[in-house]
């Protein structure tokens, strides 16, 4: 790994490293059961295993300051730089820099009072995402290596069927919020709910269940915080979908949770739904494929959109 070519490829991020400076890591002597809690797929523990950067080596440099960036910005809600996806890193280089923040990160969980069956269940987002990776592109990796940044720095938390990330509101939301006359708006904090893939049904008793649990676990944690509203921005707000999916529908019954706003860009449900599949491949098993594929077919869009709902 050539460092200088790197800096000079991407001087901002890697400015950003050096100014934080490193932190501390060790990978531990019981790596692969740390995989498997991890559930990290078993296809891919063994090439984990054998590309763990090298100590004094470049990408040891480079992973000690990545996991300094992630433990300066522990528990805040503004966020460093995001981990680029740099493909000269190879395919499992930031799964090796969040194994080596795990002790940061746990010793913050625990310093919060989280739940031991929470910490873990959210930790365990980092297979589901290389499970994502497979499913996207065919190959062994780290789906969007930006994303795990939320669950290292404490931010966010598996409660169930959901996952709620600790936010700020941007200002369309924040505005939305306002309106409907509650007394919070753009930049004040608020719970992102997130939906996790390979968890089976979004069903209303499963999503009951984690709102509920959202109430109490965020109180009870993070005392000095006070969450009003959760947001969600998600191809599946998408009101398009209720033409062609029942009222009884999961999806349908969780878009009604929320009191919807602005649509975003065109969304990238293929990802979700079809993974690497070609369209001559797209399965059409559920009323979910069907309508994915059928409207694509007609010419139509999937848009991401948001919404809010009071907690």
């Amino acid at each position: 790994m050539d460092i200088e070519t790197l800096l000079r490829d991407h001087p901002d991020w890697l400015g950003h490293l050096e100014s934080g400076g490193p932190a501390k890591i060790a990978f531990p002597d019981d790596l692969a059961d740390e995989l498997v809690r991890l559930a990290v797929p078993h296809e891919d523990i063994g090439a984990v295993l054998a590309t763990l950067p090298e100590p004094g080596g470049p990408l040891w440099w480079l992973a000690e300051r990545c996991v300094g960036a992630l433990v300066s910005a522990m528990g805040s809600l503004d966020p460093p730089p995001a981990f680029p996806a740099l493909p000269e890193l190879g395919p499992y280089f930031f799964v090796h820099v969040y194994v080596a923040a795990l002790p940061y990160t746990r010793r913050y969980h625990r310093g919060h009072g989280v739940p031991e069956e929470v910490s873990r269940a959210t930790l365990a987002d980092l297979g589901r995402n290389m499970a994502a990776h497979r499913k996207r592109h065919g190959t062994g990796g780290l789906h969007h290596p930006r994303w795990f940044m939320r669950h290292a720095r404490g931010i966010l938390y598996e409660l169930g069927r959901l996952q709620f990330e600790r936010v700020r509101m941007g200002t369309r939301t924040g505005e939305g919020v306002a309106a409907a006359g509650l007394p919070a708006g753009p930049g004040d904090p608020a719970l992102g709910v997130h939906i996790p893939d390979f968890k089976g049904p979004l069903t209303p008793a499963a999503c009951d269940a984690s709102f509920e649990g959202a109430r109490q676990f965020f109180p009870r944690c993070f005392p000095e915080e006070r969450f009003l509203v959760a947001t969600c921005h998600s191809w599946l707000l998408d009101d398009q979908l209720a033409v062609y999916l029942p009222a009884s529908s999961n999806i349908v019954a969780f878009q009604r949770r929320f009191h919807l706003l602005h649509r975003g860009d065109p969304s990238a449900v293929l990802d979700f739904v079809f993974g690497s599949k070609a369209a001559a491949e797209w399965p059409r098993r559920t009323r979910l494929e069907r309508a994915i594929a059928d409207h694509l077919a007609a010419g139509g869009e999937w848009y991401g959109r948001a919404g809010w709902l009071r907690l």
